[in-house]
């Protein structure tokens, strides 16, 4: 128990749902007021505007160890900033208990801590003052809160002149540097920077290098992935899951997929481009993604190879058909197609639907959403579909050395480059 830094037992947070009381002007009041007697005496109950009870958080259990960095993931609503509330001790649990062992500093939302009306400078004070520091301590962080933070210019300008992204880069620049035994930080550094971002995951991962405690609440399944090699899944205020990193977010992802997508219905005509013939003997009906673990999904790790399988009906025989497939990216266009010609199909277009499998290979298209085009060609037949399907690649099992924020790197293939390099000599 000695190393157990956070201690949560069936921890539960319960809240009303209020019902929306409706205006009333002072003569409804009055005349309420009057009637009252009256309908206690027939029994009458009084209205409750209380119209049920919702768990934010709900039996939840779980121990971190000193030095450990967990991810807490989930929907919107899931309990994740509810969870950390608790453990910052701005509000408490309806059932339960969380034991805390070290100093804490949390980071849960732009701006918390620091009043409007006072410079950077000041807010600076105030916090450690807060947190119990000394003033010769905060003295010699000071310069490197302020450089962090980038607001070296701003530094005595009241805070309630900053933009959200300086209010947030001050705020984690205190947060971190007030050196806690366990860092609390929830999904504030949306707010900020590419840059900032960076600069902030590596902060953190410098804290857990030194042996301080970092739980960290984001949507940045990257980050996560990055920093920390424990993840707790929350689903409807209860834990889903608690385990390894990459194991945790691939059921976050099955979970997550969108049910309208993975159906991949095609019947639908305003589907269609309008070049396409109404009458076509043979139209696309379904389309999927399969990843490399067989599941239906619309998200595809940067390094799993996956298929991509389409189906057509045909309403009797037809050869000659070409099929295409077109991938494409709404902020580069398209990025490569490919098509085949069938002569040999009449006999399986005869028997009904056909399938189509396309194997794309991992380590291909860079982290980013995409679609896919299909068509199918031939005599009597014209079947064009736009956007048959969206999918993402995710920035998921990129290698350290790689890096797709880079300001000068473009472009959306990963090409295989092969690299040589030799010595030549003086006149040789």
């Amino acid at each position: 128990m000695n190393n157990i830094a956070i201690k949560v037992e069936n921890l539960g947070k319960r809240y009303h749902i209020r019902e929306k009381i409706p205006y009333k002007a002072l003569r409804d009041v009055l005349g309420n007021l009057i009637a009252a007697p009256f309908r206690i005496r027939k029994g009458a109950s009084k209205k409750s505007f209380f119209s049920g009870y919702i768990w934010a958080l709900n039996d939840v259990s779980f121990e971190i160890k000193q030095g450990e960095a967990v991810g807490i993931i989930g929907r919107n609503g899931a309990g994740k900033t509810t969870l950390l509330k608790i453990l910052s001790r701005i509000t408490y649990p309806t059932k339960g208990r969380a034991e805390i062992r070290g100093w804490v500093g949390s980071l849960l939302d732009v701006g918390t801590g620091f009043h409007p009306e006072l410079t950077g400078r000041e807010n600076i004070y105030l916090n450690g003052a807060i947190l119990g520091m000394k003033k010769k301590d905060m003295d010699k962080q000071f310069d490197e809160i302020v450089s962090f933070a980038e607001v070296e210019k701003f530094i005595d300008t009241p805070v309630k002149h900053f933009s959200s992204g300086m209010y947030m880069r001050l705020a984690f620049a205190v947060a971190a540097y007030m050196e806690p035994e366990i860092l609390l930080v929830d999904e504030v550094l949306a707010v900020g920077d590419i840059g900032f971002q960076k600069k902030c995951l590596g902060k953190m991962d410098d804290v857990t290098r030194e042996g301080r405690t970092v739980l960290f609440v984001s949507h940045n399944l990257q980050a996560i992935n990055q920093l920390c090699p424990r993840t707790v899944l929350l689903n409807d205020g209860m834990i889903l899951k608690d385990g390894a990193t990459q194991d945790v977010l691939h059921t976050y992802l099955a979970m997550s997929s969108n049910l309208s997508n993975l159906n991949g219905d095609l019947s639908d005509p305003r589907l269609r481009l309008p070049t396409s013939n109404p009458d076509s003997l043979f139209k696309w009906t379904r389309i999927n993604i399969i990843n490399s673990e067989k599941q239906i999904t619309s998200d595809i790790r940067f390094n799993e190879s996956f298929e991509i399988l389409f189906r057509g009906r045909a309403a009797k025989k037809c050869g000659g058909v070409m099929v295409g497939l077109a991938v494409s990216s709404k902020m580069t266009g398209y990025i490569f197609a490919t098509q085949q010609v069938f002569n040999g199909l009449e006999d399986i277009l005869d028997q009904g639907e056909s399938e189509f499998r396309l194997e794309m290979n991992p380590n291909l298209l860079a982290p980013g959403r995409y679609e896919i085009e299909i068509s199918a060609v031939g005599p009597a037949v014209k079947d064009w579909i736009r956007v048959a399907m969206e999918f993402n690649i995710l920035e998921l099992g990129i290698t350290p050395d790689k890096s797709w924020h880079h300001p000068h790197q473009a472009g959306v293939l990963d090409y295989p480059c092969k690299w040589s390099v030799r010595n030549i000599e003086d006149g040789k």
